[in-house]
Formats: structure tokens, C-alpha cells, sequence
């Protein structure tokens, strides 16, 4: 029989157990960090009929969908967590409290081409406040608030929140009369970062969305104002009195900034950007990107913003909402392959390493007891290697710890505990090696996953 060479489909990622812990310590604190915020956790399906996950999706997105039939049912896999969410609390509206507010942390799928730090499948770690009918502006305050928070427990220090309202730029271009191409120059003005203003305006300019050139300078002007958040938003106070839909949107930003200081945002990680707009038609009011201080070109790292009706192709109820995403694989991928993983993380899947020495395994098994009942994490190795075999194997896995029973330490009732990255070694009872392990490794054990190279 022919053997099949094992390989893994471009576009998946597969870590090895150091990398694999890493990513789950960063889970783990997303989790923390939300729950902090009085969202609760929820997991959809992973596969949808058809006809209910595509009910909003179109172009670009239909395109790149997984869908599969089997025997007569016609699936689809799911391709983020938005259009999940719609579908379950316009199903669940009679049995969920609003504000609904929910995190989820999950795999979604996308068959588009795989590039470097693009993933055909990858986690997404999404949280939305939902309303019925309504849904107070301090709600869209408090999540550049839960992002500050979020990415500061993960270890990262350089970023930056980018904050705007699509009513302040849906106004702007209402007063140049352009409200039928509003979408069309929001998705273009959204490449600025990526493109250059030149490349933007020569866009604008162009055949499909034909501006006239006034009209893209008036934009570029508008956009480029920069400065302190208090001197943005007075710039866009000279503007005021000229559309409703401006003035609406002018008063909801200045809003959210206000309510940002007493959420604990410090006023150097968030900033008023003109420029920041979401490509995506749903966003109706304040819209935020984060990115990376030091790495820009790397793009948003987390994203979202204000909608208006979440289920409308479910429901007719009105459920507005305000959340963000993070691509949270492909955000590991960037913070590994800029060197920003902590590698002094407690990655073994152990703490201590139980070797026994003695053909009785009573002693070991019962020291490996006491420690797991003092919230240590131990593993008894009791295969029959050589004394350098089994030394290799807890240096392979990266244990902090190696206990070793042998008659004389079981004699005294006691067990021979190493250090292994210092190389020191102690006789101790079980009482004090647990103890010894608990406050070697209580700042280790705890520290965060991104260690921000040192400026």
C-alpha cells in the first residue's frame, strides 16, 4: 500500500504545541477580557443551509463561499460571525434580554486565495451589543474602551484606535451633492492608507465614480484635517449648519470622545480620523480601525462600528448594533512574524515532570496528586527509558520542573525537585515543592503573550 505524504492545505495554519499554547493564552484573555465587559459567550454552527447564511451575501462574498450539498440539503460553511449572530437573535428575540450583548471566538472560512498572512480558515473573535429597537451612543464609546483593554492584557503597548462616524462623511458628501456616490467614495477614500492620496484621486476622478476634480480636492482637503481630537472635531464645527445628517453625526462623534476619557482611554491610543470610513455598506455610524503604532503597513488589526438594523433580512424588527472583529489568526501570524510573541511563556503542557525512580509507582502517583490538587499542572512520565531519554523528553516539552522519587527521597518521605532552566535542585517535601513550583512560576504562568520589543 502506497503511503500518502502528509501535507497541510495552503491556507490552514497548524502550530506546533509551543505556538499552540501561545494562541490559546491569547484566547484565554480575550475571554477574560470581555466577560469583564458583561458580554456573554456563544457558539453558532459552523455550517449554515444555504439559504439562510447567503441571505445578505452577494459578489466578492458568494464567490468565496464553502458551500456543499449533502443528500438534499444545500450548506453552506460559515464565513464570519456577524451574519451568524442576525440569524440567532432574530430565531432567539423572544428569549434574549436587550441590550444582547455576546462574544464569540471561532473559525470561519473564506475560499479566497492564500497569501502571506490571508488563511482560508481562521479565528475571529467578534463582540456586539445589540438593542431592540434602540441602542444608546455611550454603547459605541465603550468599545474603543473594551479594545484599549483587550490589547493591553494581550502585552501590546503600541497602538492606536482610529475613531469616525459614516454620518459626518454621509453629510460632507450630501453637501456636495453627492449622496447617490457617497458609498462609492467612502470605499475609495478607505485604500488612503494603502494607495496614497495621488491613487485615490485619480479614483475619484476616474470613469467609474467621475468626480470632478474640485470635488476629489474638497474631499482630500476634508479628510486630511489632523491635530489633537479637540482640534478635529473644531474643524468640524465650521461645518455645522450645512446638512442634518453632518450635524447628527458631528454630535455623536464628539460624544463618544467625550465618554472615551472616563471609560479609561488614554487620549494617545485613540485618535478622531477622517479617513477611516469601512468599506462596508452596513456601518451607519461611528466606525473604528486599530492599528499598530510601529507596523502601519501591517493594517487594521481590529475593526468595526455602529449598524442600524442587524436582522433585517430575518426580521422585521429593528435591532441596532455596534460591534468589532478581530482576525485573530491572522494577527498571530503578524505578531510572530514580527517577533512580538513572548517566548518566556510557560508553553509545556506541565508544569513538573514526575520521574519515578523505583518500580513502585505508588509515591510518584501520589505526589502527582498533591500537585494537581494545589492547581499544579503535572504529568507522570512512567515509560521505561533511559535515564538520559527521559531528562531529553522534559527538555523537548520545555517543563519548568523535573521531580524525581527515588528510594533514598521516598525513604525520607520527600522528592528531589529541579529546576530545569537554572539547573538547581532541591530536596523537598511535597508540601514544599508545591509551593516552591506555585511562586516560581505565579508571574510566569500569568504573563501576557505579546512582549512588545524594546524601542
Amino acid at each position: 500500500m502506497a503511503k500518502q505524504k502528509p501535507r497541510t492545505l495552503s491556507g490552514f495554519m497548524e502550530l506546533l504545541p509551543p505556538r499552540q499554547a501561545q494562541f490559546e493564552r491569547m484566547v484565554e484573555l480575550l475571554r477574560q477580557s470581555y466577560s469583564r465587559y458583561g458580554f456573554t459567550p456563544l457558539d453558532t454552527p459552523v455550517i449554515e443551509a444555504s439559504e439562510v447564511l447567503l441571505a445578505k451575501a452577494g459578489g466578492e462574498t458568494e464567490k468565496q463561499i464553502y458551500r456543499f450539498t449533502k443528500g438534499d440539503s444545500d450548506l453552506s460553511l460559515r464565513f464570519d460571525l456577524t451574519v451568524p449572530l442576525a440569524k440567532y437573535v432574530a430565531l432567539h428575540y423572544a428569549e434574549l434580554s436587550f441590550p444582547f450583548r455576546r462574544f464569540q471566538i471561532g473559525k470561519v472560512y473564506r475560499g479566497e486565495r492564500a497569501q502571506r498572512g490571508r488563511f482560508r480558515e481562521f479565528y475571529q473573535a467578534d463582540i456586539d451589543v445589540i438593542g431592540d429597537g434602540r441602542l444608546d451612543i455611550v454603547n459605541e464609546a465603550e468599545i474603543p474602551a473594551i479594545i484599549c483593554q483587550t490589547f493591553t492584557a494581550l502585552g501590546l503597548k503600541r497602538f492606536q484606535i482610529r475613531v469616525n462616524n459614516r454620518k459626518v462623511l454621509g453629510g460632507f458628501y450630501a453637501m456636495l451633492g453627492l449622496t447617490e456616490k457617497a458609498g462609492d467614495v467612502m470605499r475609495t477614500v478607505d485604500k488612503l492608507p494603502k494607495i496614497g492620496s495621488d491613487k485615490v484621486r485619480d479614483m475619484l476622478t476616474g470613469e467609474e465614480i467621475a468626480l470632478t476634480g474640485e470635488q476629489a480636492d474638497e474631499i482630500l482637503r476634508f479628510i486630511s484635517i489632523t491635530g489633537s481630537n479637540k482640534t478635529v472635531l473644531n474643524s468640524l464645527e465650521a461645518y455645522r449648519g450645512r446638512h442634518e445628517l453632518f450635524d447628527q453625526g458631528l454630535d455623536e462623534l464628539s460624544t463618544v470622545v467625550k465618554y472615551l476619557g472616563a471609560f479609561g482611554v488614554p487620549e494617545e491610543k485613540f485618535a478622531v480620523d477622517l479617513t477611516i470610513a469601512r468599506g462596508l455598506d452596513y456601518y451607519t455610524g461611528t466606525v473604528y480601525e486599530t492599528f499598530m503604532t510601529d507596523h502601519p503597513e501591517i493594517g487594521s488589526i481590529c475593526s468595526g462600528g455602529r449598524y442600524d438594523n442587524l436582522a433585517e433580512y430575518y426580521t422585521d424588527k429593528q435591532l441596532p448594533g455596534v460591534g468589532i472583529s478581530i482576525g485573530l489568526t491572522r494577527l498571530f501570524y503578524v505578531l510572530e512574524e514580527q517577533g512580538y510573541l513572548n517566548d518566556t511563556l510557560v508553553t509545556a503542557p506541565a508544569d513538573v515532570l514526575i520521574l519515578p525512580m523505583t518500580d513502585d509507582l505508588s509515591p510518584a502517583i501520589a505526589f502527582a496528586t498533591r500537585l494537581r490538587q494545589a492547581g499544579i499542572r503535572a504529568q507522570l512520565y512512567t515509560e521505561q527509558k533511559k535515564f538520559k531519554q527521559k531528562m531529553s523528553y522534559a527538555d523537548r516539552l520545555g517543563v519548568p520542573f523535573a521531580a524525581f522519587l527515588g528510594e533514598d527521597e521516598i525513604k525520607q518521605g520527600k522528592v528531589s525537585l529541579k529546576d530545569m532552566s537554572t539547573g538547581e535542585q532541591k530536596l523537598l517535601d511535597a508540601d514544599q515543592a508545591a509551593q516552591a513550583v506555585l511562586e516560581a512560576l505565579e508571574e510566569r504562568r500569568n504573563a501576557a503573550p505579546i512582549q512588545e520589543p524594546e524601542k
